[in-house]
């Protein structure tokens, strides 16, 4: 193997039959369908009814407010649909906003999705496969608080092996359990499908008595749309999409449409057989589902598919942070092993690991529904910022290829749906959208000290920090990409 020295000290090398070291365009459509339906449908179906029904105040409304959230995604899919084919690295989020709106605001972006956004996400899911698969031996109380939370640890490190070996494996992982996901969701849709039929629709009659506030709907549509989340995740892997202007668009419509139909026919069976009583009382709805519909004897089962639909939505997760976080590298807003991949698999090792380490850290608290009004919050806010890029890059770079463009409906309509996001929680839920904003206001002292005043706006290098990354690379057996996403 021939060594090439980097003026930055660092490797850069060929393999030995002369390939490039580089991410290969390995996922298809199908890979790509699997993604967006695999990363949304995780815990959210079968964590996110209980509270938005809690704060819709009736099954109506939480009805209309899962098929909104649909509808919502989809207008936002469609202008990242817009983005991803005219900024065709990977990235995602960070991609597009540095594009719009330079390094600081981008800088930003990363910052928050490297200590909130990403790590609680992939925290609620490994959480909520934990709980699941414990359930069966806990039938009648929760699960251990310690035994939760390390099963949730086993998770994220067992994936984050198979994403570090392989991308092949990992997209073996997210084809197999999306099916299983669906699978279960099928289950659950037959089975209240023959309860309807059979004529028990008391739970589902005077389907809008109830009552609710702006405040109380502005938190029904966090804990939907956090099922939903995902949706834009193909977004941050476009680089290894294979022919991505065809295949993203296609993958976005036939995703979103089948888990929107998916979710609302959850939600009637769900009501089918469980009453509001038992689902505000149950932390875990599809099992309570299960003991009522099929017995003690069978309901077992159901816990097992719900964990094996979270793990592979912790899988996409990690697949896609991963390319995030290597992303904000290779623009030098991170450290430059993060933007690494290895010699032998050609997988971003490093950002795998860092990724898998920051979810490790919110492990500090096993509480979903608090990581869930953390994540929204700045999830959202990021999201609809990103939309305002899409319509300042129409300004400042009209003549830019665009193979999708979307009207102008779509970025206004989705751009409003996230003022009311960002704005109604900071009423409704003033502690944890306080804490997410000194998160993000933490992160302007790091940009002034380390990146104003660099020409580059690159992490500064220095003797320690080159010889850290040497260790680190002869460790990792990773060298700086050949081609970097494009």
């Amino acid at each position: 193997m021939e060594d090439k020295k980097a003026a930055n000290g660092t490797a850069h090398v060929g393999t030995e039959n002369g390939q490039d070291v580089q991410l290969k365009k390995r996922i298809t459509l199908i890979n790509g369908v699997a993604i967006i339906v695999g990363t949304i449908i995780g815990s959210g179906i079968f964590v996110s009814p209980k509270g938005v029904y809690e704060h819709s105040g009736s099954l109506g409304i939480s009805l209309i407010i899962w098929t909104l959230c649909g509808v919502f995604s989809m207008f936002g899919a469609l202008c990242y649909a817009e983005l991803g084919t005219c900024i065709t690295k990977s990235g995602g989020d960070y991609a597009y906003i540095i594009e719009a709106f330079g390094p600081a605001t981008a800088f930003l972006r990363l910052w928050v999705g490297l200590l909130v956004i990403r790590p609680a996400t992939q925290a609620v899911l490994a959480l909520t496969f934990g709980y699941y698969m414990l359930d069966p031996f806990f039938p009648n109380c929760h699960p251990p608080d310690e035994s939760l939370r390390l099963l949730a640890a086993v998770c994220l490190c067992l994936l984050t092996y198979i994403n570090c070996r392989s991308v092949r494996w990992a997209m073996r992982v997210q084809d197999m359990f999306t099916g299983a996901k669906l699978l279960a969701l099928v289950a659950i849709i037959i089975g209240g499908s023959v309860r309807i039929g059979q004529g028990h629709t008391k739970y589902l009659e005077r389907a809008f008595e109830g009552e609710f506030t702006a405040k109380s709907i502005s938190l029904a549509f966090y804990s939907g749309l956090f099922a939903y989340g995902g949706w834009n995740y193909l977004n941050f892997v476009t680089g290894e999409l294979k022919d991505p202007y065809k295949n993203l668009p296609r993958a976005i419509w036939i995703g979103l449409p089948l888990v929107t139909c998916v979710y609302v026919l959850t939600n009637v069976a769900y009501f089918a057989v469980v009453s509001p009583t038992e689902l505000l009382a149950s932390p875990a709805v599809a099992v309570t589902f299960s003991n009522i519909l099929f017995g003690k004897e069978v309901a077992w089962c159901m816990p097992i598919f719900v964990a094996l639909s979270t793990f592979g939505g912790v899988n996409g997760n990690l697949f896609t942070s991963a390319r995030f976080f290597a992303t904000g590298a290779h623009e030098g807003q991170l450290p430059e092993i993060l933007g690494m991949i290895s010699i032998r698999r050609c997988t971003p090792v490093p950002a795998l690991l860092l990724t898998c380490f920051m979810s490790l850290m919110m492990l500090c608290t096993s509480d979903i529904y608090a990581l869930i009004n953390y994540l929204s919050f700045a999830q959202w806010l990021w999201t609809g910022l990103v939309i305002l890029g899409m319509m300042v890059l129409r300004v400042k770079q009209p003549h830019l290829h665009r193979p999708i463009k979307v009207s102008l409906i779509c970025p206004i309509v989705f751009l409003v749906c996230c003022i009311f996001l960002t704005v109604v929680p900071m009423f409704a839920e003033p502690f944890e959208t306080g804490m997410v904003l000194l998160v993000m206001l933490a992160g302007l002292p790091v940009y002034l000290v380390f990146f104003y005043k660099s020409k580059t706006y690159s992490v500064p290098k220095n003797s320690m920090t080159v010889k850290i990354t040497k260790f680190l690379q002869k460790t990792l057996e990773v060298v700086t990409p050949d081609e970097k996403f494009s």
